[in-house]
């Protein structure tokens, strides 16, 4: 079965373009469609449920290497958990086949340069980001991201805690992990 993989970083961003090119120009049969940033593989629902659909004799499709993966550990986990399976990756763009029947020195070589330009380009990104935020904190104008929980929230939340709920509990009901509960009450502690 030829299955796809498309991500794009943002629910913005239309993946229109790779499901053309998966679909229509590399056949695939099942598209899995990711909307979030090129974190690592553990935290992308649909790719690790693209990998646990993937069978012996399928071929998971991408679009280009940039789009599987922006850290070469990643890239390289990926890549062999897929051909462990018996299954098959290939990018598009770079024009590039691995399988466990097929071992190619050049293809491996094209594979680390590759991914490590992904790493690379992911790299220069944070840094400029950081630079403009930089620029914004010293005008003024860059506020940070919004707290998780208002003031009243995290008053809240040491009420329901103090009165015996757990705080696995408590961020549940917010609908925020536990680091997240913890950082604003040591927050509010700081204070």
């Amino acid at each position: 079965m030829l299955i796809g993989y498309i991500r794009v970083s943002t629910a913005e961003q239309n993946p229109q373009r790779q499901i053309e090119e998966l679909t229509h120009n590399a056949g695939t049969e099942k598209n899995f469609i990711e909307h979030l940033s090129g974190k690592g593989k553990n935290n992308r629902p649909v790719l690790n449920e693209c990998l646990s659909y993937i069978r012996d004799g399928d071929v998971l499709i991408v679009s280009s290497i940039d789009r599987l993966a922006r850290s070469m550990a990643d890239l390289r986990q990926i890549v062999d958990h897929v051909v462990d399976k018996g299954a098959a990756v290939r990018f598009l763009h770079e024009n590039l086949t691995f399988s466990a029947d097929s071992s190619d020195p050049r293809a491996d070589l094209m594979l680390s340069i590759l991914g490590a330009f992904a790493e690379f380009e992911r790299a220069i990104i944070r840094e400029r980001q950081a630079e403009g935020i930089a620029l914004a904190k010293k005008r003024g104008v860059y506020k940070g991201r919004k707290k998780a929980l208002s003031a009243e929230q995290v008053e809240e939340a040491k009420r329901k805690i103090a009165a015996g709920e757990t705080k696995a509990a408590v961020s549940r009901a917010y609908g925020i992990a536990r680091s997240t509960l913890y950082a604003a009450l040591s927050e509010a502690e700081s204070e």
